[in-house]
């Protein structure tokens, strides 16, 4: 890594970098990423489709109709892309494992040579020093079992499990730390209520199965591997989440926040930590002719221990309970829950630039939910970079996201929240998602042409943080 390619300064802050100064020595550093938006090689060692590489395919889904085909080539460059992370000076790396890849169609034997590729990635991370952390779904389900109802059907939480115990009983020896699911309500919103991504549906009935059999996955698979664990493992999942403040302080605005907090939060957490569904959720969505397809021992399934909460923020958010001609339904009757433009900076998203309420989310969540460690397995932003001839990017508004929200979580912790560890996402730039390769979060730039890696100034500072924390700078 090419240190003397920028001089910024480190210390333009010192508020901010006394605040980040909290954090313990031991605190965990990582960077994330995904299986779809790096790996590339769809068609290679007997991986089949998943709903995405279909997705990708449908006229006007994804930006200039990009697809993962190639992606970052990490199938090809992993072992150059791990001695990266090394230098980076972080202790873990967060990757998924993509089911079609493992367990081609999601059903039947596992897949030996795709299922090798892990081995060899968690091989080359223990080497290196660096801890593997595995999410087992990371929104590729195999197109198979979307063919057959996807997961608004009860049989895909099934499957799932199976999936799992196949890539458990491979790596469990090595990898410490399991999550289960990535951000579920993307898997259950983004995909079957508004269609934004894969697989592309638009019913609620179906997004709300979706999320409870997405959670009943979680819960089967959790019990599986725990019964099957030879040694003393971490089980947990990743959920992304968000704060819901009032636009104003009437009643209907806080009516729409506490909706809102109900879908994005609390239909996730409840269950998970409590084992049972919000009543106010339930008797929303019933209001709306929408049941959530709970079966007895679900919620207990659900419910099964678990030893870490992965939290990814990006931005909080404001909500009225209005529409824009003052009325609190809309045309079928249902409550308005209207997001509010927030005059705030913002990331090349059009997220507002919020820490002040990441802090809020860590405060409430360890109040609300207590006794459960939380690792923050996703944070950080895209923006518009412009690289110099050399391929470097001096992305001073990235560098200034990451100490802001990394002072955030400090000061959570200063306020009695466990949090323990802090992911970067994203390791590199890639594609995402619908958006295809517009838009850039990665700490480190890819060319998309000849697949050069180049850490911008972002990762400079990240690795220089992560020495102060803990003493080596």
């Amino acid at each position: 890594m090419n240190t003397t390619a920028t001089a910024f300064d480190l210390s333009t802050d010192p508020a901010l970098l006394a605040r980040i100064a909290t954090l313990p020595p031991s605190f965990r550093w990582g960077v994330a990423t995904s299986s779809y938006q790096i790996e590339g090689a769809v068609a290679e060692d007997g991986r089949t489709p998943s709903i995405w590489d279909t997705f990708c395919r449908v006229p006007g889904a994804v930006a200039n109709g990009d697809h993962g085909d190639v992606a970052c080539d990490h199938y090809h460059r992993m072992p150059q892309d791990v001695a990266l992370i090394k230098e980076l000076g972080v202790d873990t790396y967060r990757f998924s494992v993509a089911w079609p890849r493992v367990q081609p169609g999601g059903r039947g034997p596992v897949n030996e040579a795709g299922l090798a590729f892990y081995d060899r990635l968690t091989d080359e991370l223990l080497a290196q020093g660096v801890d593997p952390w595995v999410t087992l779904y990371h929104w590729d389900l195999p197109q198979e079992l979307e063919d057959a109802g996807g997961w608004p059907n009860r049989d895909t939480a099934y499957r799932f499990a199976d999936y799992a115990m196949m890539v458990f009983d491979k790596l469990s020896d090595r990898v410490d730390t399991w999550t289960t699911l990535n951000e579920p309500w993307c898997s259950a919103w983004l995909g079957y209520m508004t269609g934004d991504h894969a697989p592309g549906r638009r019913n609620l009935q179906d997004s709300i199965a979706a999320t409870h059999h997405l959670l009943l996955g979680h819960g089967l698979a959790t019990q599986r591997m725990r019964a099957a664990a030879t040694r003393p493992l971490q089980f947990g999942i990743t959920l992304n989440m968000a704060t819901a403040t009032p636009e104003t302080d009437s009643e209907a605005d806080r009516d729409a926040c506490r909706a809102a907090d109900g879908l994005g939060v609390r239909i996730y957490m409840d269950p998970l930590r409590r084992g049972a569904y919000p009543e106010d959720v339930v008797a929303d969505l019933a209001a709306q002719g929408v049941q959530i397809p709970v079966q007895d021992g679900d919620l207990e399934a659900i419910s099964a221990p678990i030893d870490v909460l992965g939290v990814n923020f990006y931005f909080g958010q404001v909500f009225s309970g209005l529409d824009e001609n003052g009325s609190r339904t809309d045309g079928d009757g249902v409550p308005v829950v209207r997001d509010i433009p927030q005059d705030l900076p913002q990331t090349a998203m059009g997220w507002p630039i919020t820490p002040n309420r990441f802090t809020e989310l860590l405060t409430r969540l360890s109040r609300d939910y207590p006794g459960l460690p939380i690792i923050i397995t996703e944070n950080g932003a895209a923006f518009a970079d412009t690289a110099d001839e050399s391929g470097f990017v001096r992305d001073d508004d990235r560098t200034g996201y990451l100490a802001e929200h990394i002072a955030a979580v400090a000061d959570a912790r200063t306020q009695g929240a466990d949090i323990r560890g802090y992911f970067a996402w994203s390791l590199l730039d890639n594609f995402e998602w619908a958006y295809g390769y517009d838009k850039r979060f990665g700490i480190v730039r890819v060319d998309y042409d000849t697949q050069q890696r180049t850490p911008k100034q972002s990762a400079l500072w990240f690795k220089d943080t992560i020495g102060r924390i803990r003493g080596a700078v």
